[in-house]
């Protein structure tokens, strides 16, 4: 249960979505169903963070925005800040800001290293490493779960796709989580552009690096690979660098420490988990719906049209709220309940249409390897302090989590615990 409070009611006009310290402070549920019942399609004035934008609310709304990128393009950016900002820099030459020949013929040069296929490797590693961290978490008994477990797992695996070294993996978990939220207070600007450009900073050096010298992993590929006849420019290679280590890291981490917090809030759904009678499949994607850790994807209209009753114009910015989407009731029975064994489940947290998550099978990968360790070395696990919750209007998450953890008993030969 979000012990947060909720949002006090007060007129539609008067909210500042873009506001971080909205998302952190309160829950929103009570909000995202007056959304979806007064104003699926709301606009929500000027502010002094920038422009006024159409906030869709609903499941269907959502999917018509996203399945359109001629209509609602992501060119100009996908994420709220960028776009109240005026624009995504990156625009035309990274995978999540490009749409139509430009972004299929990128996505194709990228869909190999990320197939079930030959992500195997990566899948096993990710398997040994979950298991040692929960163990290694069990034996202190008392972690901060978002630090200590959470943080490293996909990390790991997207830094070995990426050929990141071991010993700067430190470095890019500071600067990924600072980047697109804050774990005290509001992100400034000044701290998120400092840690963006130290990311990108440190990809423009590794695509160096492996231009003169290039290894088995995705930094090559995009050194050396050409997109219709010709070799990716430097900063493409660095802003699909930058995409994949944020794609690839923040949002599952924060699906692993919501998943934990809320079998913690629902002994019977964990105990159903432990007892098997919950695969732990169906498990992965209700942690996924329930979490949804990237809160919104943002488009741009490209032209004049209706969406419900509300007529959007050319170049207005619309902002699609998966988190809201997910707990659509049209869509979703009882979707204010955590239910492990939901079916269907068809959620919207890896987005929906061209610009659906490259790293989606990955980052189910990571999430089936946290569960199935819990299952097999967790007995019980107890809050241990508060968690606190980001400060971001476009990830939803918690920068701590401290749990206290019962380890199983080892198995004596005669079966018995």
């Amino acid at each position: 249960m979000d012990t947060r409070p909720a949002l006090a009611p007060e007129p539609l006009d008067h909210l500042d979505l873009a506001d971080p310290l909205l998302h952190a402070d309160h829950d929103l549920g009570p909000l995202w169903r007056r959304l979806r019942a007064e104003a699926p399609v709301h606009w929500q004035p000027e502010t002094a963070r920038g422009p006024g934008f159409w906030a869709v609310s609903g499941y269907a709304d959502v999917v018509s925005v996203l399945s359109d990128s001629e209509t609602f393009t992501s060119e100009r950016g996908n994420v709220l800040d960028t776009l109240l900002a005026g624009g995504d820099s990156a625009a035309g030459q990274m995978l999540a800001v490009t749409d139509g020949r430009p972004h299929q013929a990128l996505r194709s040069a990228l869909l190999k290293p990320f197939s079930p296929r030959s992500l195997g490797v990566v899948v096993d590693s990710v398997r040994r490493s979950t298991r040692a961290l929960v163990e290694e978490a069990v034996e202190r008994g008392q972690v901060d779960f978002a630090e200590d477990v959470a943080a490293h797992i996909p990390l790991a695996a997207i830094c070995d796709l990426l050929g990141v070294p071991a010993a700067e993996r430190r470095h890019i978990i500071e600067l990924t989580s600072s980047a697109l939220s804050s774990a005290d207070g509001a992100p400034t600007e000044e701290a998120t552009w400092s840690s963006r450009n130290g990311l990108l900073l440190y990809f423009s050096e590794l695509a160096a690096q492996r231009r003169a010298k290039p290894y088995d992993d995705v930094v090559s590929l995009l050194v050396t690979k050409e997109i219709d006849g010709r070799p990716l420019t430097h900063e493409e290679i660095v802003f699909n660098c930058y995409s994949i280590i944020m794609g690839g890291h923040e949002t599952t981490r924060f699906a692993m420490i919501g998943g934990l917090h809320a079998l913690m809030e629902h002994g019977e759904q964990w105990r159903a988990l432990k007892t098997g009678r919950v695969e732990v499949a169906s498990a992965v994607e209700e942690v996924l719906r329930w979490t949804t850790p990237a809160l919104h994807s943002g488009r741009t209209a490209t032209r004049d049209v209706l969406l419900e009753d509300r007529f959007v114009e050319a170049g207005d910015i619309v902002v699609t709220w998966l988190a809201s989407a997910n707990r659509d009731e049209r869509v979703f029975d009882r979707p204010d309940d955590f239910d492990l064994a939901r079916t269907p489940n068809k959620h919207l947290s890896f987005a929906h249409g061209s610009h659906f998550c490259l790293g989606s099978f990955l980052a189910r990968a990571e999430l089936t390897a946290l569960l199935e360790s819990l299952v097999e070395l967790v007995a019980s696990a107890e809050p241990a302090g508060e968690p606190r919750y980001v400060y971001s209007n476009f990830l939803s998450g918690m920068s701590a989590l401290p749990v206290a953890l019962t380890g199983e008993r080892p198995t004596g030969r005669d079966g018995d615990r």
